[in-house]
């Protein structure tokens, strides 16, 4: 709703790397600010010459960092209350938890990280490992990872391409929770299978072998003799 009501374009033309850092500190700490869309504006601006994209870059990723941290901290200090209190939606408010707490345990750091590509996570991703008691170590870690990335990439990407980049990042941001969940998956899948075959590689010829010396040694007790000498005629 903010969103629609602001004019992101203009005002980050007209405040430059302030506004960019406030509008995605804002989006990241669960504001609903378009802060992907001041960062491509500023790129954009970066790619006229009216802004630097090697202040662009490292102010959108402060901006992400420092709100996520914000909103990690604020969740984890009291968004567990408020998902537990009484009153109206109390039975969804805790399969919040149970779904979420199980789910970060996981899945945490790699929710953290691509969450900060898809619309909607974006936002509220930090809130829901704060609430869930992420470590947040293992937060930290993960949320810087994906702040640099994000800016990095979303930066580059728009300042080499140009305003045609925009509106395809634009129209396949749409898409980005499927395509982030199956690759989660698919990672998850072929990982598991990795290591079962790893695992079970090694112990199938040691059963072999221990299977022909016992064959040799039952056929050599069904003869009556030593299994190194020949038969007597």
């Amino acid at each position: 709703m903010l969103a629609a009501l602001i004019d992101v374009g203009h005002l980050v033309e007209v405040a430059g790397y302030p506004l960019l850092f406030v509008i995605v500190m804002c989006e990241s700490g669960g504001i609903p600010l378009p802060g992907e869309t001041a960062l491509i504006t500023a790129a954009l601006l970066a790619s006229s010459g009216k802004l630097e994209i090697e202040f662009v870059i490292p102010v959108a990723a402060a901006g992400a960092i420092i709100g996520d941290n914000l909103g990690y901290l604020v969740a984890r200090k009291g968004g567990r209350w408020l998902l537990e209190r009484p009153g109206r939606f109390q039975r969804q408010r805790k399969e919040v938890l149970e779904i979420g707490e199980p789910f970060f345990e996981r899945h945490g750091p790699k929710a953290v990280f691509f969450g900060r590509f898809i619309l909607g996570l974006r936002t509220w991703a930090s809130w829901l490992a704060g609430a869930t008691r992420m470590p947040w170590r293992s937060f930290v870690l993960w949320n810087a990872l994906g702040g640099i990335c994000w800016a990095t990439a979303v930066g580059l990407i728009i300042y080499f391409a140009g305003s045609s980049a925009k509106s395809a990042l634009e129209t396949f941001g749409i898409y980005g929770l499927g395509a982030a969940v199956v690759a989660i998956v698919s990672a998850l899948v072929v990982g598991r299978r990795y290591r079962r075959r790893r695992h079970e590689g090694p112990a199938k010829p040691a059963a072999r072998g221990h299977g022909k010396n016992d064959e040799a040694a039952e056929a050599a007790a069904s003869r009556g003799s030593d299994p190194g000498r020949p038969r007597e005629r």
